[in-house]
């Protein structure tokens, strides 16, 4: 195994029964970095990440974890390694019947053997960690489509993962929201040293935030690049350099 490789994507066809989304993805995340899938509408980003946490089998292909085959391990190995996963889904997936705290408390309670005194003080803890301390007792229905988002980190936060995978963060959100989320996935990665995956079309958050990426093309169902994408930018690939500079004739990265 390679030590620079956290995550290893190798082969890797995905199928809905007959129907082949996307076939041949190779790429190699690197611990502590921030890797982004993205591609336009249909190309089957959310379904690849949806492989790599576990939801879906691969129709050909695998997905390593530290040199280790995801689907080659037994039942109670691939548990312990789900639970070092932290999953934010497009729409934040919140209790809407639950405060904040108590959304954040609830895998503590599910998956540890803290008191209810410590799961409440921790969950205190990840709330202020994105930035929503005193906002505990709010319900997501009295709070804003941000701040849901960030209460959706917190949770998936709860477990201390190694990994975080984020699922269209900046969807419906204002671009004041999206720049924040961005500086929080960064701070997320320098503070707490997160290996951070984000499904995500937005211009302005894949220029901060990638590290590396891939870029899906849903009309040949393959990979057609890998790499930072400011060096991208300047692309062999028209479809990829297209994708790029949308709205941005000059070719100049996109910035909040």
């Amino acid at each position: 195994m390679n030590p620079d490789t956290q995550i290893e994507i190798r082969n890797l066809t995905m199928a809905y029964g007959d129907y082949v989304v996307m076939r041949d993805i190779q790429a190699e995340v690197k611990p502590h970095s921030v890797f982004v899938i993205m591609g336009g509408s249909g190309c089957g980003k959310s379904t690849l990440l949806r492989h790599l946490i576990g939801m879906i089998r691969p129709a050909k292909g695998e997905i390593l974890y530290e040199g280790q085959s995801f689907w080659s391990m037994d039942d109670d190995r691939r548990q312990q390694r789900l639970r070092r996963f932290g999953v934010l889904f497009q729409g934040g997936a919140l209790w809407s019947s639950m405060t904040l705290l108590e959304n954040v408390s609830l895998p503590l309670g599910e998956y540890t053997d803290l008191s209810a005194a410590d799961i409440r003080e921790v969950a205190r803890l990840k709330l202020a960690l994105v930035g929503l301390k005193g906002f505990e007792d709010f319900y997501p229905s009295e709070i804003s489509g941000g701040m849901c988002k960030r209460a959706g980190l917190a949770r998936a936060m709860a477990l201390d993962p190694e990994i975080l995978f984020f699922d269209e963060p900046s969807a419906g959100l204002d671009p004041i929201s999206s720049r924040n989320l961005d500086d929080l996935i960064l701070e997320l990665r320098d503070s707490l040293g997160a290996t951070i995956v984000v499904v995500t079309h937005e211009l302005a958050s894949i220029f901060a935030i990638a590290d590396d990426s891939i870029f899906l093309d849903p009309e040949t169902r393959t990979m057609q690049a890998r790499g930072n994408p400011r060096e991208l930018l300047h692309s062999d690939n028209p479809k990829v350099r297209t994708f790029l500079s949308r709205g941005n004739p000059s070719g100049i990265p996109a910035s909040h």
